[in-house]
């Protein structure tokens, strides 16, 4: 049994005895591990949990998609309150700064701890280089090759080096596959080097078919035609099922709901979806 709740998103769900803030934080429970990929922004995901009846002591794993704080920032809260995991899985150049930029202002957009935080909890922290298996049926991947040169970056987003800045290709970002009975379901954060490139690339590293996809993939400040292009190349690679969630905008929803050939939902604060 594969079961995927969001502790946090940008909406909030039926249940309004939840709070709602920009962010994403999936809690998943696979057959008998349990694992938080992305821990939101803040102590809110916990707050969540709680009014859920989800434990999130003793977890297995905890996984951060990439280091921006709207995904990472409430791990912080998570291990100062005795919860989470003992063991971190992280992108490569996770702790580099990150910025978005404004002409000559810059806004620290990190997830506020660093290395020597790690050590203090004396948290295992493990760099996700290529794929890695965290236990069987369950990988974590990265190292997105950029296949669709449409898929682009917005400027603004830049990382501080030891030299200077530079423009944030994110080679942080990590995404999370689940082995099911249909097929292969994956969790993203927020899709910064493209959705269609991770999603072919997991495919091309598996080589099983992907069936669903659900998290962000920053389409809301994309055009139609990018959109359009967007789903029907995730048509073509058999992605049937898309929950797009957080970053993935109302057009790139809308276009789901027009399309009969796909099933979509976001998850909300408080939403589940449940794979065999």
């Amino acid at each position: 049994m594969v079961r995927i709740t969001a502790l946090m998103d940008d909406q909030a769900s039926e249940n309004k005895a939840l709070v709602s803030e920009h962010g994403l934080s999936f809690y998943v429970e696979y057959e008998d591990k349990r694992f938080l990929f992305d821990c939101g922004a803040s102590d809110m995901p916990i707050y969540n949990a709680h009014k859920l009846g989800i434990e999130l002591g003793g977890l297995d794993g905890v996984i951060l998609s990439h280091s921006h704080y709207d995904h990472s920032a409430g791990y912080r809260d998570l291990i100062e309150m005795g919860l989470g995991s003992q063991v971190l899985y992280t992108g490569h150049n996770f702790f580099e700064k990150k910025y978005g930029m404004d002409g000559i202002r810059f806004t620290d957009l990190s997830a506020g701890f660093d290395e020597a935080f790690l050590q203090e909890y004396e948290i295992e922290h493990q760099t996700v280089i290529g794929s890695l298996e965290i236990c069987p049926g369950v990988r974590l991947i990265t190292d997105f090759p950029r296949k669709y040169a449409f898929e682009t970056i917005p400027e603004r987003f830049v990382r501080k080096t030891p030299q200077t800045f530079v423009r944030d290709q994110f080679p942080d970002e990590i995404c999370m596959s689940l082995e099911t009975s249909k097929g292969i379901v994956v969790l993203v954060g927020c899709s910064h080097p493209g959705i269609l490139n991770i999603i072919s690339h997991v495919q091309k590293t598996l080589g099983k078919p992907i069936v669903a996809v659900f998290g962000g993939t920053h389409l809301m400040e994309a055009g139609e035609e990018r959109i359009r292009q967007t789903m029907q190349v995730l048509q073509s690679l058999g992605v049937g099922t898309i929950g797009f969630s957080h970053c993935s905008g109302k057009s790139a929803e809308q276009l789901i709901h027009e399309d009969p050939k796909m099933s979509g939902c976001h998850l909300a604060a408080g939403d589940t979806v449940f794979f065999d």
